[in-house]
């Protein structure tokens, strides 16, 4: 049941958010016929792996709406205060992933070949991993990390809502107390479970920084999807009084940081390992440098990291609503072949491979989670009318000289 304040969207908004709720309804219903065709028609280990794309990158939106909140409430800040109620509508849809990730876990010896009793039994490094790369304990991980995510998640929402209700400081000072932790939590759980469902794809491969890497790409996702949402829900009331062109600034400045965070991780990465040389580690970089894929590299490399970071280095760009909407849409899109590129390599080591299902299954999944996404966010008022320095984040651009 909504909370009425004056931050309610005005009906044209819940109007406007119903219409996309519906298209992406279409989109998620027509790509779910589609993916169950795929399902019937190709192998099963094709299936899953573009599930499994499918899976990562919209599970991790959840995830990086679910970091951002927290580091909002831990660091205060206006553009939070824009964005706390897009990152929660974010935050609620981890159900749709725990049930997303059912496939993966009855698939998972057509997906991981540590999974393959025929493959383990010959492979020494696998079985030297087996305490840990076992598929009653792979399961059980993943249902720990969605039981952990929801509680605190859970939390954080009905927290939030009392302090809505009742204005509360004690709400506040709940919501910093658990967010602190919770940081902790999401990052080591987080490194957990990119290690279990991607790093373990290629069993013999390793990286210490993958955890952390997987992090800032969920949040970097999570900043544009509520940047552009922001700006479309801007159009209309309360927001289209309320936004300023600082608010936009600074939303497009953490926009630039996690771009250039990413590109910083990843090519530590890359250095470290390529300069380490050893068999084990440098065969993940041979795979995604040759065959077609060092094309795909290049992409992210270009368009990943120098386009945004160009675009966003202009403060004229990061204030127009339209281009910094445009930009993170952007953004999202080029994310999808970032995962893309960290899955498949896995299966068809350095020869390019671009299946329909690829397309296919993060579209539907998209258009399911993008459909909850905007149920979620038309419940609540668009504001946290009562949070602390509420007053002063309104004000935030708008001095008077």
């Amino acid at each position: 049941m909504m909370i009425e304040n004056q931050y309610t969207l005005a009906p044209a908004a819940g109007v406007g958010l119903r219409k996309l709720q519906r298209v992406a309804l279409i989109v998620g219903i027509l790509g779910i016929v589609a993916l169950l065709v795929g399902f019937f028609t190709t192998p099963a280990q094709q299936f899953l792996r573009a599930y499994l794309i499918g899976f990562l990158f919209w599970n991790g939106m959840t995830l990086g709406c679910f970091g951002l909140l927290m580091i909002q409430y831990m660091s205060g800040g206006a553009w939070g205060m824009m964005l706390r109620r897009t990152l929660e509508a974010g935050t609620r849809t981890w159900m749709l992933g725990a049930v997303l990730v059912l496939p993966i876990l009855f698939g998972v010896r057509s997906l991981y070949s540590w999974a393959q009793p025929e493959v383990a039994a010959h492979d020494k490094v696998i079985q030297a991993k087996q305490f840990y790369l076992n598929v009653p304990f792979f399961s059980f991980r993943a249902v720990l990390y969605f039981a952990i995510w929801g509680t605190i998640i859970t939390l954080l929402n009905r927290w939030s809502r009392e302090q809505e209700r009742t204005g509360d400081p004690i709400w506040a000072k709940r919501l910093e107390t658990l967010s602190a932790p919770g940081i902790l939590i999401y990052a080591f759980t987080m490194t957990f479970a990119a290690t279990d469902w991607i790093m373990s794809l290629t069993p013999h491969w390793f990286s210490t920084i993958y955890g952390l890497l997987l992090c800032v790409c969920q949040t970097l996702s999570a900043m544009a999807l509520v940047v552009a949402t922001i700006v479309f829900l801007s159009r209309f009331e309360p927001l289209a009084s309320l936004i300023t062109k600082r608010h936009l600034h600074d939303m497009g400045k953490l926009l630039l940081a996690f771009t250039m965070l990413w590109a910083y991780l990843s090519f530590s990465q890359l250095i470290l390992i390529w300069s380490g040389n050893l068999p084990e580690e440098i065969t993940w970089y041979i795979d995604r440098l040759n065959g077609g894929w060092q094309y795909v590299g290049a992409i992210l490399l270009i368009f990943h990291f120098g386009f945004p970071f160009l675009m966003l280095l202009s403060q004229a760009l990061k204030k127009n609503p339209k281009t910094i909407q445009m930009i993170a849409i952007y953004v999202i899109f080029v994310r999808i072949i970032d995962v893309f590129w960290l899955v498949e390599p896995n299966f068809s080591g350095s020869h390019f491979q671009l299946h329909w299902l690829d397309v296919v299954a993060p579209t539907g999944i998209g258009g399911l989670w993008l459909a909850y996404f905007f149920r979620n966010l038309s419940e609540r008022p668009i504001l946290p009318m009562n949070a602390p320095d509420f007053e002063k984040a309104l004000n935030h651009g708008r001095h008077h000289h």
